[in-house]
């Protein structure tokens, strides 16, 4: 039983019946709007599981949606074959969103296994016809009044379904013509002629047809009646009586009383008295508001019966017509306006229409009409008007320059009011405000006072020094703040910018001082810029010259020598001074000798009026009767540049001094006897002086302090230093430690031998003869490491000679053999070691052979004796 089962489940594994599977699911499907319930939508097979167990009854079924929606279900087809249709429970509407549905279909077999697939159903379009709304969809009953003139009876309005922004029209017409109404193809229906119910036809029945522009249509049924008309006014209070139905009973003439009045028609403005039969206002009647304003008449139907049981009853039509009264003011949406008008504007110029803003409630003319007053305020008068008067527009009809005096007075700033109000009684009215500010415009270009300006300033004058003010004006009101800049020039080869401008007042001062040398002239461009306009203007600044420069000659210092017996006027050493000034002519030089000058041995010529002046000998030098004692003079030289002023201007004028310093040497002639002037003896005597104050404490006192802490830090380096050295100074005495041998004395000392330890780490690529012994060694080229070929080979051991000075005994060969030449460093040796002799007499105390520690340093470097490398 165990293997048929097996056999089975692989049958079923071989035929792609491993999993309960929806087939051609998930899929995409269409189902045209408004279809019927148990319109398919799609079809789909269940594929049972390995286990062939059915499918659990109730399954599959939609178990979710997206958007959530009842507008589907699955139906069973037959085996497992089934069906997603239209449910009916929702109308399934393209226009209406959403359109699309996504299905999870859910399917489960009996013995657990499940499968869940999505259905994506989308909803097309489908033309729909034009429909009617309310009761128009039912039919409706429409009320003529008895003997009115033909015109307007109803409006009929249909909508496409179709056409959700209502942007195509559709036509309407009459399916039934009639002689006494016209259906106009936008819908509105007409009367003909003027009726009169009692000659002709009681009522008329009229089909209106509705068509869209597919040509798809519907209709309605319109049943138009006589009506009893009453007119009303709007606003009537409740209670009031506005109509009195009266009946009669034939098998009772004469009597009301068992007749009972009642209104069909359902509304809430009216109530009848069920006995008396007069019909009052229950509720407001505002023809202004609601359906009363669109369509002003009511219509009842009041029904009378008999009262006894014979069930006798009549129905009539009433209509009540709501009359408009102007019980509304006139209403703006807002009362408030600010306006701002541009100084230029034209006259003319429309600044406001008060219609866009103000209506009337009021639902019929006159009472929803209104006009304007005049505008009235303080300096409104000639400058603002309506045009037409009343209508509420408002123009400009003056000025309003900004400039202008009587502008100014009114603060260019204008309340105006003006009234909204009824044309008709009782003339309801509101105050309307209107404020209108002038706006400036850049009429006037910024100007300066002058086209150009030229100021002068010294060459002398320090930095900060006022050159002069520029000034701009613009007659624009009002005035804005004038900003100044210097837009170009101004700069030197010393400075980049000599001048500084004052932004705000436009006064014009260096900022350092002007060389007219350098520049005489400088050109400006000055700015001045507002916030509408920009305006330059040149401005020449002459700096005037001065005398500030001194007179330079050259050379500025010289030495000279001269005999002492030179003659008089000879120009010496042909010495002459050549001088220059920037700002004065070359005849304003004067020449003079200050200080040094002793008994006026030297003057100038010439010593005025020329820039080129000579050095002469004045007087002759006397040294032999004491006049003159003095071999070196030091001229100091004054050249002047006021030469050419008078004494009057001299005064007044500044005059530059330059200054040349001349060093003179007289020789002495041979026979000549300098003489000499001793010079006083100088002795400074420095006395000095303890100044210690007994308030000054401290001072010992922190010295001693100080003393005594460095000489404790001393100490303490000093024992630090001491350990240091013991610690690792290696030279200890010990018992065994020998004493060295003084030069020219000879020690009793035990032969031994020096054992030379090499660490083979050379790699040896040579080979060499011993020149003493014959023997061969290796070496390396690079190292100079030796060693002998043939280990058996060593050097013979030297004897020591003997404490009688007896001589040597010869080598013997294996002790202390090392090769020629090498020592501890060159051979590449890792250590020494001193060896005691074989005999008794070179053991330790305790037997054994002797320790390096223990050993003479001066045997070892006895016991090797040196060996050079043949050439």
């Amino acid at each position: 039983m165990q293997g048929a089962v097996f056999l089975l489940v692989l049958l079923d594994a071989m035929s792609g019946r491993e999993a309960l599977r929806l087939i051609h699911l998930p899929a995409t499907s269409n189902v045209a709007e408004n279809s019927p319930p148990e319109t398919s939508v799609h079809k789909f097979s269940v594929n049972l599981s390995a286990s062939l167990a059915p499918v659990t009854p109730g399954f599959p079924l939609i178990i979710n949606s997206s958007p959530l929606t009842d507008a589907f279900k699955v139906n069973w087809l037959s085996g497992t074959d089934f069906e997603v249709v239209t449910s009916g429970k929702e109308q399934l509407d393209f226009e209406m969103e959403p359109n699309i549905f996504e299905l999870q279909i859910y399917v489960k077999d009996d013995v657990g296994v499940t499968d869940l697939q999505i259905l994506t159903v989308q909803v097309t379009d489908v033309n729909e016809p034009p429909e009617f709304q309310g009761n128009l969809a039912k039919g409706l009953d429409l009320y003529i009044v008895e003997g009115a003139n033909p015109g307007f009876v109803y409006q009929v309005e249909a909508f496409d379904p179709e056409d959700t922004n209502q942007s195509i029209p559709l036509s309407y017409f009459l399916i039934s013509p009639s002689v006494n109404f016209r259906l106009s193809a936008s819908g509105t229906l007409f009367s003909t002629t003027e009726f009169d119910f009692e000659a002709g036809h009681r009522s008329f029945y009229l089909t209106a047809g509705v068509r869209d522009s597919q040509g798809l249509q519907a209709s309605t049924t319109l049943h138009v009646n006589p009506a009893r008309v009453y007119s009303i006014p709007e606003e009537l209070d409740a209670g009031t009586i506005v109509a009195n139905i009266t009946a009669e009973d034939p098998d009772d003439k004469g009597s009301t009383g068992f007749l009972l009045y009642s209104i069909t028609t359902a509304n809430s403005y009216f109530v009848i008295n069920q006995l008396t039969g007069t019909i009052q206002v229950a509720h407001r009647l505002d023809r202004d508001a609601g359906q009363l304003r669109q369509n002003p008449t009511i219509s009842l139907e009041v029904l009378v019966k008999d009262r006894p049981s014979g069930g006798q009853e009549n129905r009539m039509q009433i209509t009540f017509i709501v009359e408009d009264i102007n019980d509304n003011a006139p209403t703006c949406t807002k009362f408030t306006f600010s306006i701002m008008v541009p100084e230029r504007a034209a006259k003319g110029t429309s600044l406001l229409d008060l219609n866009k803003f103000c209506s009337d409630d009021d639902s019929k003319a006159p009472n929803n009409r209104f006009n304007f007053s005049s505008p009235s305020g303080v300096g409104v008068s000639g400058r603002f008007s309506q045009d037409p008067a009343g209508s509420g527009k408002i123009v400009l009809i003056g000025d309003l320059d900004y400039e202008n005096t009587s502008n100014l007075a009114a603060g260019n700033m204008y309340a105006v009011i003006i009234q909204v109000q009824d044309v008709a009684p009782p003339y309801h009215k509101n105050n309307i405000y209107i404020y209108i500010l002038t706006e400036p415009e850049n009429e006037f270009p910024l100007v300066f006072d002058s086209p150009s300006y030229v100021f002068d300033v010294s060459e002398l004058r320090p930095a900060r020094t006022r050159v002069g003010q520029v000034h701009a004006t613009d007659k624009d009101l009002p005035p804005s703040p004038v900003v100044y800049s210097i837009s170009a020039g101004g700069a030197s080869f010393q400075s980049p910018n000599i001048f500084w401008i004052n932004p705000r007042t436009g006064e014009l001062q260096l900022v350092t001082k002007a060389d007219y040398e350098t520049t005489p002239v400088y050109i400006l461009r000055i700015q001045a810029t507002s916030s509408e306009d920009t305006s330059s203007v040149t401005v020449t600044v002459n700096i005037l010259e001065e005398n500030d420069e001194k007179p330079i000659c050259t050379p500025n210092s010289y030495f000279l020598a001269i005999p002492v017996g030179l003659r008089v006027g000879t120009n010496i050493q042909n010495f002459k001074l050549t001088c220059t000034d920037l700002d004065s002519s070359p005849r304003s030089f004067r020449y003079s000798i200050g200080s040094g000058n002793v008994n006026s041995h030297f003057t100038f010529s010439p010593s005025a009026g020329s820039n080129v002046t000579s050095l002469l000998l004045a007087t002759r030098f006397d040294y032999a009767s004491g006049l003159d004692k003095i071999w070196d003079y030091k001229l100091l030289v004054h050249i002047t540049d006021g030469n050419l002023l008078s004494g009057r201007r001299k005064a007044k004028a500044r005059v530059e001094t330059g200054t040349v310093t001349l060093s003179i040497s007289i020789i002495p002639d041979p026979t000549t006897i300098a003489t000499t002037t001793s010079r006083p003896q100088i002795i400074r005597q420095v006395l000095r002086k303890n100044v210690y104050s007994s308030s000054a404490w401290y001072v010992p006192f922190v010295i001693t302090l100080g003393s005594m802490l460095l000489l404790g830090l001393l100490v303490f380096l000093f024992v630090q230093l001491a350990k240091a050295i013991h610690r690792h100074c290696p030279c200890k005495a010990g018992k065994h430690q020998k004493t060295l041998v003084k030069k020219g004395e000879m020690k009793n000392t035990k032969r031994g031998v020096l054992v030379e330890t090499i660490q083979m780490n050379s790699v040896f690529d040579g080979e060499a003869i011993d020149p003493v012994t014959g023997a061969v060694y290796e070496f390396n080229s690079k190292t100079g490491a030796r060693k002998w070929k043939d280990p058996s080979i060593q050097m013979p051991r030297w004897q020591e000679p003997s404490p009688h000075g007896a001589a040597p005994s010869r080598p013997v060969a294996g002790e202390g053999a090392r090769p020629p030449g090498s020592t501890g460093e060159q051979d590449g040796l890792s250590g020494k070691a001193q060896v005691e002799d074989a005999s008794p007499s070179s053991r330790n105390q305790d037997g054994k052979l002797g320790t390096p520690k223990s050993r003479n340093t001066a045997l070892t470097s006895r016991a090797s004796p040196k060996l050079y490398p043949g050439k």
